[in-house]
């Protein structure tokens, strides 16, 4: 399966929620509009949190992944 590029990558495994959507906020404002950011996670839930964050906040949901015990999720700023 073909992934998406990024321009930036966030590990916040072991972290739950919310801290995994604080975290990838933050990271998301300091890069360009357009960007790619690639988060990293293992909390089960982010898989819904990432879907309804994009939606709320207008950033892209590109993918969504999972791999074992980790949730991948590619957001472009909007």
């Amino acid at each position: 399966m073909s992934t998406p590029s990024f321009d930036r990558e966030l590990d916040v495994r072991g972290l739950n929620c919310p801290l995994p959507i604080l975290k990838a906020k933050k990271a998301l404002a300091e890069i360009e509009s357009g960007q790619v950011l690639k988060v990293v996670a293992t909390d089960a839930g982010s898989l819904r949190d990432f879907q309804a964050f994009t939606r709320q906040t207008g950033h892209g949901l590109l993918a969504q992944q999972t791999e074992g015990a980790e949730f991948l999720h590619w957001v472009r700023k909007k």
